[in-house]
């Protein structure tokens, strides 16, 4: 089965093809885009579907079987295990349920506002809803640069405005309190750490005591621990560069890994396993296999309701980072040490911390002083 490619623009192709029929001869069209070795690699695909009866006429295909393809094809061999499954849940509930039916071509501007409207009148988070136009955005922007649709529709649709939360930040006094309360326990030794560093919890679970130098008071993070939508646990690379990092230990946090450590070995040894190997989870289970993340967020929530505090795990994160920032410290070393993508993304989450500096006009005053 052959196609006729032929160039509409400096990066946009037409690509004709014949469907397969009994009778008649019915011929299809469709827009392809990029370069032509790209255009002809996409014009392959579309001659390979259709000779294993894969095929979807581009102008009958609806929004819910592209979004099933797009999982399929693209989302689940481009992110994270728990960014898909958010994306399916996003596309699947909120958005298929909805429009899934129209026709991906006509699809218009005005039918992803009446979902985000749908959205709030159902009572859903505004963060929620900024979340499922975001997902909705990538997806209409893969079907453009596949030729499906001509244009991005969700580029002319506003993105749902979130009012800004108070984020969770532990005071002084409820530190000691949880602390108190936590000693003795599994969770103690964690929550130290996540003090002391700004770990995120995957990260925490995911570290090995080969990335632990307790003599030069420092821990790298080589990876993070995720828990899939069957409960399958997988162990993966940061999302950014910045996210593989190393961060200095606190004293007291250095003490607190030494404690732990020994306390481990003498369990171990009590029950005949031996000494840990080097690679070993410092957070892990006490027969030493992987810990799971949504346990822990389930134990601390218990041990949070019992002490009668409220925050959530990531609140210890937070208040690590809120330390620093009252400390004077700059938002380019918080950055990196919380390992963020940029420093951006630090003064969005936590830019209202940052106390106004009034030595501005003594700076310049002391520079300007001499100058005719």
């Amino acid at each position: 089965m052959k196609g006729n490619l032929t160039r509409r623009g400096e990066r946009s192709w037409r690509f004709k093809y014949d469907l397969p029929t009994t009778g008649k001869r019915e011929t299809r069209y469709a827009t392809l885009r990029g370069i032509k070795k790209e255009a002809q690699e996409e014009a392959a695909r579309i001659l390979a579907s259709v000779t294993t009866g894969q095929h979807v006429d581009p102008s009958r295909e609806t929004l819910g079987h592209f979004a099933e393809r797009w999982l399929r094809d693209w989302a689940a061999q481009n992110v994270s295990n728990k960014t898909f499954t958010r994306y399916e849940q996003l596309l699947r509930k909120h958005v298929c349920t909805r429009v899934g039916s129209v026709p991906i071509q006509r699809l218009r501007a005005v039918d992803l506002q009446g979902i985000y409207a749908a959205m709030a009148a159902d009572g859903l988070a505004d963060r929620t809803r900024l979340h499922t136009h975001r997902v909705l955005h990538r997806v209409l922007r893969h079907a453009t640069q596949w030729g499906v649709v001509q244009r991005n529709v969700a580029s002319l649709v506003d993105a749902p405005v979130v009012q800004p939360n108070e984020i969770e930040i532990l005071t002084a006094a409820q530190v000691q309190k949880v602390l108190q309360t936590l000693r003795g326990r599994s969770l103690y030794p964690i929550a130290v750490v996540a003090l002391g560093t700004g770990m995120r919890r995957g990260e925490l679970l995911a570290l090995r005591w080969q990335d632990v130098d307790l003599d030069g008071a420092k821990l790298r993070v080589e990876r993070a621990l995720e828990q899939t939508k069957r409960g399958v646990l997988v162990f993966k690379s940061p999302k950014s560069r910045y996210g593989r990092r190393i961060i200095t230990l606190p004293p007291s946090t250095v003490a607190e890994l030494r404690a732990h450590r020994k306390s481990r070995a003498e369990q171990r040894l009590a029950l005949g396993l031996g000494k840990a190997s080097e690679d070993a989870l410092v957070f892990a289970t006490w027969e030493g296999s992987t810990r799971s993340p949504n346990a822990l967020t389930k134990e601390w929530s218990l041990a949070m309701k019992a002490v009668g505090v409220k925050a959530t795990f990531h609140s210890l994160r937070h208040t690590h980072a809120s330390t620093l920032i009252a400390s004077g410290l700059d938002v380019l070393t918080i950055s990196r040490r919380l390992g963020h993508g940029s420093p951006a993304i630090t003064l969005g989450v936590y830019g209202h911390l940052f106390k106004p500096d009034d030595r501005a006009a003594a700076i310049m005053e002391a520079a300007l002083i001499g100058i005719d």
